[in-house]
């Protein structure tokens, strides 16, 4: 009696199996590399522009809570906001005191002399916000003190002041020999006024203008400045004055006031 011996033969893939695992495997290999470029590409654009947020919500916090403790700079002087250009960039400026301020020294108050401006980084070229603070009662109110950056990579900042009634691009007049002197408040539409120069606006809006991709390669300081693709990320806030708003509201009740209260003041010189 014979026995035969089975053999199995040995299971194996055919070339079509191998072609169609192959461009699958290929398939999804191409679309987790696509997947993982996208999201590192806009991880490249977000984290810039995330921090380019963060610091204009710090610098914009920072004007405004200045700007609603605002005072009278001097008796000279008692606020000034300036409309100028830097490297083609509009750079205003503005001038005043605040009493934001907390003593860090003996014999020190809550006034301070205070200026927001835009200026070159000598290191990189780049447009800054500076704030200068002074908290000594200085003979010339628009110099003098310490300065700091509280924005980096500006393309422009515009200071706007409203009177009540109407909003204007400049105001006051700097009576000091460190600023241009005979500033005209201008309308936001190109007209002059010859109204009122001093005293407090009622409120100032900011308006803020940041480089979207602000880590490009340095540039010399004395080069132009780049020209950027991208549009500048804008914000913008208005601050109100609260002692401007305090002052028109004494001057309100005092004009509203009756000069026929007393006997002394009526208008007929009778006794009631």
């Amino acid at each position: 009696m014979k026995f035969r011996i089975k053999t199995s033969r040995p299971s194996a893939f055919t070339l079509i199996e191998v072609v169609i695992a192959s461009a699958l495997m290929a398939l999804v290999l191409v679309s987790a590399y696509a997947c993982l470029s996208a999201g590192y590409a806009s991880q490249k654009i977000i984290e810039p522009r995330a921090e380019v947020m963060q610091n204009a919500r710090v610098a914009m916090a920072l004007m405004a809570a200045d700007l609603r403790g605002a005072c009278g700079l001097s008796t000279d002087t008692e606020f000034v906001g300036m409309t100028r250009t830097l490297d083609e960039a509009q750079a205003d400026n503005v001038d005043f005191a605040t009493h934001n301020y907390t003593p860090h020294k003996p014999h020190e108050g809550d006034y301070c002399q205070e200026s927001f401006y835009v200026d070159k980084d000598a290191a990189t070229g780049q447009l800054n916000l500076y704030r200068r603070r002074n908290p000594i009662i200085a003979m010339d109110p628009l110099s003098g003190g310490s300065r700091e950056v509280i924005a980096q990579s500006l393309r422009g900042l515009k200071f706007e002041y409203y009177d009540g009634v109407e909003w204007y691009d400049s105001w006051g007049e700097a009576k000091t020999s460190g600023r241009e002197s005979g500033t005209v408040k201008t309308r936001n539409n190109g007209s002059k006024s010859g109204g009122n120069l001093s005293g407090l606006p009622a409120a100032v809006r900011i308006t803020l203008y940041l480089d979207a991709n602000p880590n490009h390669q340095p540039v010399k300081p004395d080069a132009p400045a780049p020209e950027r693709s991208e549009p500048p990320l804008v914000f913008q806030t208005v601050a109100r004055l609260n002692l401007a708003a305090a002052v028109t509201a004494t001057a309100t009740a005092s004009s509203s006031a009756s000069p026929g209260a007393d006997a002394a003041g009526s208008p007929n010189g009778t006794t009631p």
